[in-house]
């Protein structure tokens, strides 16, 4: 596996944070997915092969909790109003369902502890159906 710092393409100053090298990221996991078993965890998926997932799970966050959430981790104000209107809009929601089959594209919420165990639960039992559905 690359270094990590090999994966991003510069620093963004508005942002405050790296500029991600999409190309360089599938480039680097293409083996690992072609294998299969693989969950990848990332808030955006436009970039991402079709070929690779066989459902996709969209978090979705009351805005008020949002907000302190990322209130709590230092966003600067651009920043933090940027991401509480992405999730109003459901923009990453959107950009998932225009980037895969709507049928494999679910939304979970994730708003508290609880629901964080519930999404497990649901994610395992999706898992073990699908092993179930296609094994020989």
């Amino acid at each position: 596996m690359a270094n990590i710092w090999q994966l991003y393409d510069g620093y963004d100053e508005e942002y405050d944070c790296p500029i991600l090298d999409e190309d360089r990221v599938v480039d680097e996991l293409e083996n690992q997915m072609s294998e299969g078993g693989v969950i990848v965890d990332y808030h955006g998926c436009d970039f991402f092969p079709e070929r690779w997932f066989h459902i996709v799970f969209v978090l979705k966050t009351d805005n008020s909790v949002l907000y302190k959430r990322l209130e709590t981790r230092g966003y600067n104000e651009k920043k933090l109003k940027d991401n509480i209107q992405c999730e109003i809009f459901q923009i990453l929601y959107e950009e998932a369902l225009a980037s895969y089959k709507e049928e494999i594209v679910h939304q979970l919420p994730s708003n508290n502890p609880e629901d964080l165990e519930d999404n497990i639960d649901q994610i395992l039992k999706w898992i073990e159906q699908w092993v179930k559905d296609h094994s020989s």
